[in-house]
């Protein structure tokens, strides 16, 4: 079959936003910038401060409703602050970023993401994931491609709820085990293999450099193993889920980990007073269990 596979960019640092100019610079003179409330209030004004003397204009900061829903993609899409703007800006966690990437794909804008917080991988992948309204999950969202660039501010990062950065570290130890349950005994093509070998560096890294990483987001520290932590969670994960995920072909980016996460989206007591990786790092130790990988 013919396809096509987009492999993400990114940079990363606690001055990476002085790289957004350069980066986006071919892509128009205007950009509408789309999160959370949180994560404007943390990232827009640096990301301002970090493009006075471009040529690039920011809109007002624009909320995108709180949750990942369709109805709040068209609800962001039709503000004349994102039709009118040359290029879409998702800044914040997932479900904002994945809220973008909607809105990127019906107004046919350029998308450039900057998470605030290092908790999953939607800021690099080809995947949305959708709720109801009610907060229960609805379905997968598969955009045309995975966003242009991801500027991953680590201080920032390092600002944000210990958390945050240990659901995420919850979330992305899923990887690796969840990919090669799926892929096993299979006699796999060329991108879900690569996929399934990347998977096996998502685990070393949250192991090797995670309690350290905790320790430096309480003290507010952009440090080597934050950044570390923060890449394997957004970026890694991320190519193994751009390798892993098709929209009608195969689907190996996860199995039960997620699927007890997805489950407890029913229950209001478990699935809306707990963090999403918090949910899949209990999902991990059930898939483990069904595994026999005591």
């Amino acid at each position: 079959n013919t396809y096509t596979n987009c492999l993400p960019a990114w940079s990363v640092g606690p001055d990476c936003y002085k790289e957004v100019w350069n980066v986006v610079r071919r892509y128009g003179r205007t950009a509408a910038v789309v999160g959370g409330k949180t994560a404007l209030e943390k990232g827009y004004g640096k990301l301002k401060a970090a493009l006075e003397g471009t040529e690039l204009t920011l809109s007002e900061p624009v909320w995108y409703g709180g949750n990942s829903t369709y109805e709040n993609g068209d609800m962001v899409a039709s503000l004349e602050a994102v039709k009118n703007a040359d290029m879409l800006f998702a800044m914040g966690g997932g479900r904002a970023v994945d809220t973008c990437k909607y809105v990127a794909e019906k107004l046919d804008k350029p998308l450039f993401t900057f998470p605030t917080i290092a908790s999953n991988c939607a800021p690099v992948t080809a995947i949305g994931v959708f709720y109801n309204p009610d907060d229960s999950f609805k379905d997968y969202f598969y955009p045309t491609r995975c966003p242009l660039h991801t500027f991953i501010d680590t201080q920032v990062i390092a600002e944000a709820p210990e958390k945050l950065l240990w659901a995420g570290i919850g979330d992305a130890l899923s990887k690796e085990c969840e990919v090669e349950l799926c892929t096993r005994g299979r006699d796999l093509p060329h991108t879900p293999m690569m996929g399934r070998t990347m998977a096996a560096c998502c685990t070393d890294p949250l192991v090797s450099y995670g309690k350290q990483a905790l320790e430096q987001c309480r003290a507010n520290v952009a440090g080597d193993a934050l950044a570390q932590v923060a890449l394997c969670i957004i970026v890694s994960t991320g190519i193994v889920s751009n390798f892993t995920t098709t929209a009608n072909d195969y689907y190996y980016n996860s199995s039960l980990a997620h699927c007890v996460y997805y489950g407890a989206t029913l229950v209001p007591a478990s699935g809306h007073n707990h963090l999403h990786g918090e949910i899949v790092s209990f999902g991990v130790l059930t898939l483990l269990t069904y595994d026999k990988n005591f």
